[in-house]
């Protein structure tokens, strides 16, 4: 896999300061800007993992309790510090870039010029030569970072200086990169419940996604009107709290962007009780299991939300994180959910990228997926373009189970005969939809399915 408020004169003035070093560009970058579209760069992306909780860690007892070291922070949070061999095996598990989210406001100078640290940033660029070197692609962001946009509605100038300067460094340090490195604007916070309550109403609404609007476009505006490959870089934009629905309303807009090189970033963790719940919260249940009709429904709306109202207008789509944790899980569960959502994401030519901590689906110890069987999944949804794309062709393959040459409910019911011991079975190998080597009720499942969708 291949891999509108004036700033006061003293914020403008700050804004415009840059780290003070230069870096040299990864080896295996050439700086190389090709003529291609957004739309074919993300294609070519295929799909990937984060390095999650880890440039992104952040919070004050980091500094009171640390030793004020970039590894300091770049640990806190469970992670080890990273090596060129830990991004070497995300390349070779088959992940086609993979996104580094970054708090820069750790180490940040206090004097009111927001510089980011020098030693931050140069680890940064070390983790994003590692990956290019690899022939992955890099997303680097403004990740949570302690949260202080969540604050932009009521010290607008103050945010705002802050986000420009912020962009105006990072663009100028990584700006003779070529375009296997992507800048993403934020991940989950443009959107304020200080605003618009989604639940409560429409009171607001107006004014919190023309906010939201405001800081894609000034984030557009940065990294076009800076140096090197900038006016050329690909762009990340990051949608309505990475919402699926709310991105897809109609007040959600797109930056002008000169380049016409920009995709859309959301996130899915749904439903949230089973993607995100490890136990039962007052909001909701934890879910143990995932895979029913509804389930797959379910997803399949979202994803078909997302083509229609950008892929199929040539704007591109980046889920920038998807997952779900293990504990409290059914593991055929997880699988079924994880390799699901990166199916029916990547063939709507969505690029879904992984959300992956310390000891959840990756092990950082011995460069590799946990869970061989997911690997495989994960290899056969990239490598379906090498398979027939008719699904009436693939279906000959995976769900015939009586040898009829067609998918219908006889085989549903032979299949299902199998699975109460009465050894009906009479083709294991079309029998094994998930292709993981044995024949399960995650099989009748997606058997089921199958024939829903034909």
């Amino acid at each position: 896999m291949k891999k509108s408020k004036l700033i006061s004169s003293l914020l403008s003035a700050a804004i415009m300061i840059t780290a003070p070093f230069s870096v040299n560009v990864s080896s295996a970058d050439d700086g190389n800007m090709r003529d291609i579209t957004t739309t074919e760069l993300v294609r070519d992306m295929g799909i990937g993992i984060n390095l999650g909780n880890t440039m992104e860690s952040c919070g004050d007892w980091i500094g009171q309790y640390g030793d004020g070291s970039v590894k300091s922070y770049e640990t806190a949070w469970g992670s080890p510090e990273i090596t060129k061999e830990m991004i070497d095996g995300y390349a070779d598990e088959g992940f086609g870039v993979l996104r580094i989210p970054v708090a820069w406001s750790n180490l940040m100078s206090t004097d009111g010029n927001y510089t980011i640290n020098s030693e931050y940033l140069k680890r940064v660029h070390q983790l994003v030569d590692w990956t290019l070197d690899t022939g992955m692609y890099a997303i680097i962001n403004l990740h949570y970072d302690s949260g202080w946009l969540h604050e932009l509605p009521e010290k607008k100038d103050e945010c705002m200086a802050k986000y420009t300067a912020i962009w105006n460094q990072v663009s100028d340090s990584f700006k003779d990169y070529g375009d296997h490195l992507m800048f993403e604007s934020q991940n989950e916070e443009l959107g304020w419940d200080s605003l618009w309550n989604r639940w409560g109403g429409t009171e607001g609404k107006d004014e919190s996604y023309q906010l939201v609007n405001e800081v894609n476009q000034k984030f557009v505006d940065i990294i076009r009107s800076s140096g090197g490959n900038n006016p050329k870089r690909h762009l990340l934009i990051s949608g309505y709290a990475t919402d699926i629905e709310l991105t897809c309303d109609p007040l959600f807009v797109m930056p002008d962007d000169p380049a016409n090189r920009c995709a859309v970033s959301v996130h899915y963790y749904t439903p949230a009780g089973f993607a995100i719940l490890e136990e039962d919260a007052d909001w909701a249940a934890c879910r143990t299991t995932w895979g029913t009709d509804e389930d797959f429904t379910e997803l399949q709306k979202n994803m078909n939300m997302m083509k229609t109202n950008f892929v199929d207008k040539g704007v591109p789509v980046i889920i920038g994180e998807y997952g779900c944790p293990k504990k409290n899980k059914d593991a055929d569960s997880v699988r079924l959910f994880l390799s699901s959502v990166c199916s029916e994401a990547y063939e709507r030519e969505l690029c879904p990228v992984l959300w992956d901590i310390t000891e959840l689906h990756y092990d950082r110890q011995n460069c590799k997926l946990y869970d061989e069987e997911l690997k495989a999944k994960f290899n056969s949804i990239y490598n379906k373009n090498d398979q027939p794309t008719d699904p009436t062709e693939a279906e000959k393959i995976l769900g015939d189970v009586n040898n009829d040459e067609s998918v219908n409910i006889a085989d549903v019911a032979l299949l299902s005969k199998y699975l109460v011991k009465e050894n009906a079975l009479s083709n294991y190998e079309n029998a094994d939809l998930d292709e993981n080597s044995k024949i399960n009720v995650i099989d009748l499942v997606l058997l089921k399915r199958n024939i829903v969708l034909s």
